[in-house]
C-alpha cells in the first residue's frame, strides 16, 4: 500500500496570525485577549487571517507562531508614554524591545519569538501592536484609559492586517 505523503510545511502555513496575549485576571494584562475578541468582529480584516487568544501559554504557542508567515502579537507594552498611547514596532525592533521589558510577561513573549528564530522558524514579517497599561494590578476588566483606548488598537490591528494582505 503506497505511503501517504504529509503535507510540506509551506502547504500547512498561517498566512497571517494575529496572536493576543495577556492575563485577564491582571487588569490591562489582559487588552491583548480582549482585542482579539473585538477583531473576531471587526470589519475589514483580510481573509486568510487567523485570530488566536494566546493568554498567557508562552512555549505552548510555538508551534502556532511558527506556522505563520506574519505575526501581529496584540499585547501591553510597558514604556514610558502615558497609559493608553498606542505602541507600534515591526521587524527588528520587535526582540530587542520585549528583551528591554516591554511586555509585562515579557520572559514568555521574548521566549517564544527566540525560540522561533533559533529553529529558524519565526515568522518572516513580524509586529507587535499594544497599549501602555495604566494598571497590571489583580483584577477583572481593563482601566477606563486603556478601554476607551482599545478601538484605536484594533483599528491599527486591522489596518497593518489589510497592509500586510493575506495572501501567499
Amino acid at each position: 500500500m503506497p505511503r501517504r505523503r504529509a503535507p510540506d510545511r509551506e502547504a500547512r502555513r498561517i498566512p497571517l496570525l494575529v496572536l493576543g496575549l495577556g492575563n485577564v485576571l491582571c487588569g490591562d494584562d489582559g487588552l491583548g485577549v480582549q482585542a482579539v475578541a473585538r477583531l473576531a468582529h471587526a470589519r475589514g480584516l483580510p481573509r486568510g487571517v487567523r485570530l488566536e487568544d494566546g493568554g498567557v501559554l508562552g512555549l505552548a504557542l510555538l508551534p502556532t507562531l511558527e506556522a505563520a508567515r506574519r505575526a501581529i502579537i496584540v499585547d501591553a507594552v510597558r514604556c514610558a508614554r502615558p497609559a493608553g498611547a498606542l505602541v507600534a514596532l515591526e521587524g527588528e525592533d520587535v526582540v530587542p524591545a520585549l528583551r528591554e521589558r516591554l511586555s509585562p510577561h515579557e520572559v514568555g513573549v521574548w521566549d517564544l519569538l527566540w525560540a522561533a528564530r533559533l529553529r529558524g522558524r519565526a515568522p518572516e514579517r513580524l509586529a507587535i501592536l499594544g497599549l501602555v497599561p495604566a494598571s497590571l494590578e489583580l483584577g477583572v476588566g481593563l482601566s477606563p484609559v486603556v478601554e476607551a483606548a482599545l478601538p484605536a488598537l484594533v483599528d491599527a490591528v486591522v489596518t497593518t492586517a489589510r497592509a500586510w494582505g493575506s495572501a501567499r
